[in-house]
């Protein structure tokens, strides 16, 4: 299996993603005359984390993911962002440092021991396949998902496409 293939490319074109799902969302508050900032409130659930924590999530995930598959130290960056234009700065901030990682830091990973802390608990354990497989990309794509059905949910013109993203060449 190629994990570098699985991993960094499928994260960098989500978060590219929901970094057009941000900008749509802005743009639509700006058409329909309200403030943007109305977005940052929004959950499906009374007990689920709002649209930053999502984003913020998501964000951690890749980068924590790709990160521990290349046995490199896991950025740590504040959860701070306080607008949608921060948000899509936490995006790129993400996508730029997973781009540092190559594809020999990553490929061979595969029995990887990978650990994953946790507070007040054990370390989740896992090989680096079932890391992948099982843990990371579900927990990435859940909270991509989340934003993208809280965005939808609130009137932002969003379809199936703008989830899968454009074609891209060969």
């Amino acid at each position: 299996m190629d994990m570098y293939a699985a991993t960094v490319p499928v994260f960098d074109r989500m978060l590219s993603n929901m970094q057009t799902w941000i900008r749509t969302a802005r743009d639509h508050a700006i058409a329909k005359g309200f403030d943007e900032s109305v977005y940052l409130t929004l959950r499906l659930a009374p007990d689920m984390l709002p649209l930053p924590r999502q984003v913020q999530i998501a964000s951690d995930a890749a980068k924590s993911g790709t990160a521990r598959l290349a046995s490199i130290e896991v950025p740590s960056w504040p959860d701070s962002e306080a607008s949608l234009e921060e948000l899509i700065q936490r995006i790129q901030k993400t996508r730029d440092f997973i781009k540092t990682v190559t594809p020999e830091q990553i490929n061979g990973a595969e029995t990887r021991a990978v650990s994953v802390p946790r507070r007040d608990k054990e370390p989740l354990k896992f090989e680096g396949q079932d890391f992948m497989r099982f843990y990371n990309l579900p927990n990435f794509f859940f909270h991509a998902t989340t934003l993208y059905a809280l965005l939808r949910n609130a009137g932002v013109p969003l379809g199936k496409m703008d989830f899968l993203g454009q074609p891209q060449p060969k």
